[in-house]
């Protein structure tokens, strides 16, 4: 099966790398340097990822994110030259899945890809984790396993894969309370590395899809100083 990603950045030389090591992995690559050829692209190819730069000429990354993520729930890497929290957050809060800091190690780009490939392609094809409740389904909202859908008071919600893996995790563990670090870990499947605000973020986001009040939420509450839980 062909696994087709959108790389947008300026800087020729950078995009050319991603490109090649992309190419080795035996990805198609669609690559342009600039947000409206890339829009264009979304429009008329189906993508399965997008590496987008936050610098470009003509809109900002965190801008062409949010417009991707109106139709689109494929994952979202953005690289950035920043390493303030506050782009970070930014980003993640607007839809993103990761980010990457330049400059960066091909390789770890290609390892991050892979694993938000994994999730994604896995969330699309119903693929059912073995051993394990297949449906949660408690005071209004429901999330299967086997249709990777979810609802709240019977309306969908529009989660992308790795927000469904979040919220999947905090049921399994339902009762419990899940640090920012175990969430991580099982998540994004990488060793945790001061990363709370990554947590933080999709967890804000989580809550924003649910119309859950940040101060009150009735689902996932935060246990300051601990983690996150749902009763």
């Amino acid at each position: 099966m062909s696994v087709d990603i959108l790389v947008v950045d300026d800087e020729t030389a950078i995009a050319d790398l991603v490109e090649v090591y992309l190419n080795n992995e035996g990805y198609t690559v669609h690559k342009f340097y600039n947000a409206a050829d890339a829009l264009a692209c979304v429009r008329r190819t189906h993508l399965d990822l997008a590496i987008l730069d936050v610098m470009l000429p003509d809109m900002d990354g965190f801008t062409l994110c949010q417009k991707i993520r109106e139709d689109h729930l494929f994952p979202i890497l953005m690289l950035t030259a920043r390493v303030e929290d506050m782009d970070k957050i930014m980003g993640l809060t607007l839809g993103a899945d990761d980010y990457i800091t330049k400059p960066f190690n091909p390789l770890e780009l290609v390892a991050r890809v892979k694993t938000q490939l994994r999730r994604y392609l896995r969330y699309n094809s119903g693929e059912t984790a073995p051993r394990e409740t297949a449906e949660y389904d408690f005071r209004g909202l429901q999330i299967s396993q086997t249709t990777h859908k979810c609802t709240l008071y019977g309306e969908e919600l529009g989660l992308t894969p790795l927000e469904f893996s979040i919220l999947w995790y905090l049921c399994r563990k339902r009762g419990q309370v899940v640090s920012s670090e175990e969430l991580f870990e099982a998540v994004w499947g990488e060793a945790y590395m001061d990363s709370n605000n990554t947590v933080m973020s999709h967890i804000a986001r989580l809550r924003e899809k649910m119309h859950e009040p940040s101060r009150k939420p009735k689902f996932i509450k935060t246990v300051w100083g601990v983690g996150y839980t749902i009763e």
